[in-house]
């Protein structure tokens, strides 16, 4: 079995998302959800799903030892940021190479880096006069935004959309392609350490 850890600091939909998708399955499944919120709805979704969550201040995130004791605790084997804001630390980083992804709600490389998430980068895209948006789904690595991405799906920017409503596209294009990713990655993953892809 392979446990996931996703990581959230709002509403948590994506991860609710995420975590339904694989309550059936036999190989994966979320084990754990953590925020740096003590307040994010995400807390409700996790409890609703029987799910353990987990609160941590910003300097206990940065220093990293108690997140990675609680997740060695749970076995998890791979990260998902959904939603998510702060910088993953090095520590954290080190103890999870090339196991650790996030969604972001822009066709990166374009309307990226800090302090870009949520409808500041729909906003982004409007004033930028894109024909089109969507989600990339890429690693992490030190750099806000800037690890390789492994999946990209696109949208319509219509002349007429507000931020809510290209927001509403590109949410959906989260819930449909975020979780079938995951188990994407996970799958050549395993096979990759089972030896058998050559």
């Amino acid at each position: 079995m392979t446990y996931i850890a996703i990581f959230a600091s709002g509403s948590g939909s994506n991860a609710e998302n995420i975590a339904n998708y694989f309550k059936s399955s036999t190989d994966i499944g979320v084990a754990l959800i953590l925020s740096n919120k003590q307040d994010a709805y995400v807390h409700e979704r996790a409890k609703k799903l029987g799910i353990p969550s987990f609160t941590f201040t910003k300097a206990e995130f940065a220093d990293g030892t108690e997140i990675l004791e609680i997740l060695r605790e749970y076995e998890i084997d791979f990260i998902v940021l959904a939603g998510f804001l702060l910088k993953v630390s090095k520590s954290l980083l080190e103890a999870y190479p090339g196991r650790i992804v996030n969604i972001h709600p822009a066709l990166l490389p374009k309307h990226g880096g800090k302090g870009m998430y949520g409808d500041r980068v729909h906003q982004a895209v409007l004033d930028a006069g894109e024909t089109e948006s969507g989600i990339t789904i890429h690693y992490i690595n030190e750099h806000y935004d800037e690890g390789d991405i492994i999946f990209q799906a696109t949208c319509k920017v219509e002349p007429d959309d507000n931020f809510e409503m290209l927001a509403a596209r590109v949410h959906a294009l989260e819930y449909t392609h975020f979780p079938s990713v995951i188990e994407a990655v996970l799958k050549e993953l395993h096979a990759r350490e089972s030896g058998s892809l050559q």
